[in-house]
């Protein structure tokens, strides 16, 4: 695949890796100001932003490889990476792997909720229905942002969320930041909680008055937050 990313500065590399279905455009201002310190380097993932179509499912792992391959292409060695949401899924497994030295995840997603019985119920009924007219389910289950994929992107989502990464996490000895809003809904401060206490020694902030997309609600916080942890741990 043609690679669609942004590279600013100079020095150590620092590879930033967005949310699901967002762009590397979603974190201009840390690609600004963390190029005054970095080589930095914004990725689109596959079926985002500018990058190509997927043409399978992929699951988190399949985006793991594709960015070790996507980083070794342009030469990019012993990184630091700052992932959001989606992205600190991908940022987890090859922290885990050792790919990068170490990790800034902002509204990081990996846990799996626990499922209520209404969750089970819709489940089943999507897939009895599924079984007898495909299309009619596809097109009444789910969220709307869900029903507006392709159907490739549906397969790849369920993939994606349905893997817990908690065990991933237990695995990873390099230094980690935990960043997430006090209002984040999409990736709760419980759920970003669980794996800070799987990531031994990683820390965690708690940012007050921001949601999901912590580090544009509150650039200064964070940029300040990050930069401390980065000169401390590595």
């Amino acid at each position: 695949m043609k690679l669609s990313y942004l590279e600013r500065g100079e020095g150590r590399p620092l590879v930033l890796l967005h949310g699901y279905l967002s762009s590397k455009e979603s974190f201009y201002p840390q690609l600004e100001y963390f190029s005054s310190f970095y080589r930095v380097f914004a990725l689109d993932f596959p079926s985002m932003g500018g990058a190509e179509s997927l043409t399978a499912a992929w699951s988190v792992d399949d985006y793991a490889d594709w960015t070790r391959d996507a980083l070794a292409s342009l030469g990019v060695e012993n990184a630091i990476v700052m992932a959001h949401s989606f992205g600190g899924r991908v940022a987890l497994k090859l922290l885990a792997r050792g790919e990068f030295s170490a990790g800034v995840l902002i509204g990081c997603a990996g846990v799996v909720p626990k499922r209520g019985i209404s969750y089970r119920v819709r489940v089943g009924a999507y897939r009895a229905v599924k079984k007898i007219f495909p299309a009619f389910a596809e097109s009444h289950f789910g969220s709307s942002d869900f029903r507006a994929l392709s159907p490739v992107m549906r397969e790849s989502f369920k993939k994606i969320v349905n893997e817990d990464l908690r065990a991933v996490a237990r695995t990873i000895s390099r230094p980690v930041l935990f960043a997430v809003g006090e209002a984040d809904r999409e990736t709760p401060p419980a759920a970003v909680q669980l794996l800070h206490e799987c990531v031994e020694g990683s820390s965690l902030v708690v940012m007050k008055g921001c949601g999901h997309f912590a580090h544009l609600d509150d650039p200064l916080t964070f940029h300040l937050a990050a930069e401390e942890f980065l000169h401390a741990r590595t």
